[in-house]
């Protein structure tokens, strides 16, 4: 079976890898992440349960066990989930963009439209501050060097100022969270692509009068 070998006891005192072997294992392990994610974005971390993961899952209890030994455990493991879900949906659209003006509008964009999908995302990733600080630490510091690498790169390209760095990565992804709250998960209406080329021209122009 494959959850008995991907579940299988080592001898006391070692640790058990949880990773999955098989692509039955994989799925299973998807389903109890995207499981957990509707459950801890509805109740909370406090309310959340075990069972309610495993019934949302339409898994055996025992199978949250073969991944995970905890309610603490399966938390962190979808902070990471949902970081990576984020950096797969926006990167291959922003490595797409034409330069890197573009490219944080386009970024903007994606990410707007996945809190709007998603938006148990937030109230996860605030919960992780409290139960978890190196997890949430760990989800805006890798978000950011992603958004200082693109503006390194740009920068080299020579398509933006050259001394762009982490003060301006950090800005941006400020930015870019506050926008998602407002216009991701408190106004569905919003034309988000409008949001991101005002956004945009802000990062491209700054607050420079005009004539």
């Amino acid at each position: 079976m494959d959850q008995a070998q991907d579940g299988a006891q080592v001898a006391a005192g070692e640790v058990r890898d949880k990773t999955p072997r098989t692509e039955r294992g994989r799925r299973t392990l998807r389903k109890l992440l995207d499981a957990a994610a509707v459950e801890f974005g509805e109740r909370g971390f406090h309310e959340a349960s075990i069972s309610g993961i495993t019934r949302r899952a339409g898994t055996a209890l025992g199978s949250f066990y073969t991944y995970f030994d905890s309610k603490d455990e399966i938390f962190q493991a979808l902070v990471r989930y949902m970081s990576e879900q984020l950096r797969d949906h926006v990167t291959p659209l922003v490595q797409a963009a034409p330069d890197e003006i573009s490219a944080e509008r386009i970024g903007l964009e994606s990410f707007l439209g996945f809190v709007r999908e998603h938006k148990e995302i937030y109230r996860i990733i605030d919960e992780a501050e409290f139960v978890d600080y190196a997890s949430y630490r760990r989800h805006y510091e890798t978000t950011v060097a992603r958004v200082r690498q693109r503006l390194e790169a740009g920068a080299a390209r020579g398509e933006i100022r050259a001394d762009v760095g982490e003060i301006h990565a950090w800005a941006i992804g400020g930015m870019n969270v506050f926008l998602g709250m407002r216009y991701g998960l408190w106004d569905e209406d919003a034309d988000i692509a409008e949001i991101a080329r005002i956004a945009n021209d802000f990062v491209a122009n700054g607050l420079v009068k005009r004539d």
